[in-house]
Parts: structure tokens; sequence; C-alpha cells
């Protein structure tokens, strides 16, 4: 993997939402590996990590969530890297908050942040780690929901389910994504 990406939104009336986990993953990836100052390139944030089998770019777009691919190509340039070079971290209204989900590949499952990406790549084969931030309620629209932040009653388990989601990305580029599926995809 040569490449990490942290799906959100940008600015700081979505930091707390549910629809930035996949900011605040990356976010805690990059502290846990040195990564230094944060640079506007590539349509996003990007700092570099060091995790001594190779260096990693770990990169917030600066597009909205329904424009990630815009960002994503970009990126990929810049890495000089394929879809398969890319690690995409994404919220999951589907899933139990705290559920992880790493696939090697798959379909965009409904997410605009994956539509996008696989749209302007034209391809689904690139590994991604869906953060359960749900179940979505019922009465609530799916935008409207991943748009909120997360209830105060929330808030320390997603802190833990952060760290867990940054151990799944760590697991995945030392040992492979098939050893960290195995350790961190809950049952179906």
């Amino acid at each position: 993997m040569k490449l990490l990406v942290g799906l959100g939104n940008p600015g700081e009336e979505y930091r707390a939402t549910r629809h930035n986990v996949g900011y605040r993953v990356a976010e805690a990836f990059r502290r846990r590996h040195g990564g230094g100052r944060e640079e506007r390139r590539a349509r996003s944030l990007v700092s570099r990590c060091d995790l001594g089998e190779g260096e990693i770019l770990v990169a917030r777009p600066l597009t909205y969530m329904n424009r990630s691919g815009e960002a994503v190509a970009a990126l990929l340039d810049l890495a000089q890297a394929g879809p398969a070079d890319l690690m995409v971290v994404c919220d999951d209204l589907n899933l139990e908050l705290g559920t992880l989900r790493l696939r090697a590949r798959g379909t965009h499952g409904g997410h605009n942040g994956l539509r996008s990406i696989i749209e302007t790549l034209g391809s689904q084969a690139f590994p991604r780690l869906r953060v359960g931030v749900g179940p979505a309620e019922a009465e609530v629209p799916h935008a409207e929901f991943v748009l909120a932040p997360f209830r105060r009653s929330e808030r320390a388990r997603v802190e833990e389910v952060v760290e867990a989601a940054a151990d799944c990305v760590e697991r995945a580029v030392r040992d492979g994504i098939a050893k960290a599926m195995s350790r961190y995809n809950a049952p179906a």
C-alpha cells in the first residue's frame, strides 16, 4: 500500500459527524506513525508516514464526499500508484457502531464517496475499510443521519473504534489484507 485515504467532508462544521470517521482514522494513523505537517496537494491534505517497510501517503480529501474520486485520482497520480496500492477508509451507516469491514475490492454499497471513486477510477479493485457508524435510525433520512454528530453517549466508543480501525490499517500494511480481514472483520 502506498496511499491511505480517509474520506470525509472538509470544514469544521463536519469534523465531529459520522461521515467524517474516515478522516479521523487517517488522522490517528498519521499521528501514530510520525506523519509530518500536512500539505495541500492533489486536492487533499497530505502527509507522509514511514512504517519501516516504506513510505505511505496519508490523505484527507478537500473535496466533498460525493466528489472524492477527483481527489483520489489526483492522489494516485501524486503517489505514482494504481488502485491496488490504495486503501480507502469510510463510514458505513448500515453497520453497527464499531463494526469494521475490510475488503480487498467491492461495490460502493450505496456510499457516495466510494461511488465517486469507483466511477472516476473505472475500477472496484481497491481495498476499503468500512467503519460502522450505525445503525441508521429508520425515521431519519440517511444524509441527515451521517451529517449529524455522534451522540454524547457514543463519543467514548467512537474514540475506541477510530483506534481499532487505525490498528486494522496498520495490520493490512504490515501483514496484508487477508490477514487483517481475518483479524478485524466481524462475522456477517
